[in-house]
């Protein structure tokens, strides 16, 4: 699996450690388990994989791996909707397939309504020749009215309201919200910031984060905001006290200083910048081992884009804490 470059766990302590799950991992409970689990991955970490290491690990570690349902298991459901929150989450379905954590992203209507969308456009993605809905325009320059009645990929399911979606989330599952726009086109994914450059971009992201944090206060779920964008990070810590999560898409080093400076509990590697599998990308971890160093610094390392078990057992071995994967029962799917 490759990247693409549009995809994209209060406290650590408080938020999670109530979930008496057994698979999953104290992902936003504390780092004393980070270091132990890193180790696993060290036999790696100065050379990629071994060369004749053509078969995965052994079945088994993948199952302690946080499950986070990208865009609620996106692979099998209509993107960012009710009904995959749902499917992702529900109290009824089956412990293998239910996520830890259903990840969604937000951005803005032209009415300031928060809602459950990854594009910026309503229609027009793969340069148009897919349309994510039925309805056309830019979601932040069209009307809550129109958005929440546009079709999602002919599911007959709408764009929902964040706040419909957590709906349908169990308090016991928690949510990863990706702060994807604030609502504007000249967003800088990616890059570190500092001073008055930083400062500018907080406060253009300051009144989204905050109507967001405001929807999430009112349910009960752990919440993780994560961003590409450093403006969306500073304005979470402003905002509120949910744990925050760079996501990191071309340097391990600049993911990793953003990460340290607003404190982050959490990173987001793609992927290829997971040393010690043979999905890395030679040369693109710059000679860190993010796993070993998230984890020296207390943070937790979950991984997109996942699909396949193959991957996700790979990942396991070399210590990583979870998955964001398209897929529901993707830790079951072995040989």
């Amino acid at each position: 699996m490759t990247r693409s470059d549009d995809d994209s766990p209060a406290d650590a302590s408080s938020a999670t450690a109530s979930r008496p799950r057994a698979r999953r991992r104290a992902l936003l409970a504390g780092t004393a388990g980070l270091a132990a689990t890193g180790a696993l991955g060290l036999a790696y970490a100065d050379g990629g994989i071994p060369a004749d290491a053509f078969e995965p690990p052994e079945p088994g570690a993948d199952g302690d791996l946080t499950l986070i349902a990208h865009r609620g298991f996106a692979g099998e459901n209509p993107e960012n909707t009710v009904a995959a929150a749902a499917s992702a989450a529900g109290r009824d379905v089956p412990e293998p397939r239910r996520a830890d954590l259903v990840e969604v992203d937000v951005v803005p209507t032209a009415d300031g309504d928060v809602v459950a969308f990854h594009d910026d456009r309503l229609a027009g993605r793969a340069g148009g020749a897919l349309g994510l809905t039925d309805a056309e325009g830019v979601v932040w320059e069209t009307d809550t009215g129109t958005v929440t009645d546009a079709e999602v990929l002919g599911s007959g399911e709408t764009v929902p309201l964040l706040g419909e979606l957590l709906a349908a989330v169990p308090a016991d599952v928690g949510v990863n919200v990706e702060l994807k726009n604030p609502g504007r086109a000249d967003l800088r994914p990616g890059e570190t910031l500092s001073g008055e450059v930083l400062a500018e971009r907080t406060a253009a992201w300051r009144p989204f984060v905050e109507r967001v944090c405001s929807v999430l206060d009112e349910h009960d779920n752990a919440v993780l905001l994560s961003s590409f964008c450093e403006g969306a990070l500073a304005a979470a810590r402003e905002a509120s006290s949910y744990p925050v999560a760079p996501i990191l898409s071309g340097s391990v080093e600049d993911g990793l200083a953003i990460a340290r400076e607003h404190d982050a509990e959490a990173v987001h590697p793609p992927i290829d910048l997971v040393r010690g599998t043979p999905i890395a990308a030679d040369g693109g971890t710059g000679g860190v081992d993010l796993v070993e160093t998230a984890h020296a610094e207390g943070r937790a390392v979950n991984v997109w884009t996942v699909e396949t078990w193959y991957e996700a057992r790979w990942l396991a071995a070399v210590g990583v804490d979870g998955v964001i994967a398209d897929y529901a029962g993707l830790l079951d799917r072995r040989p």
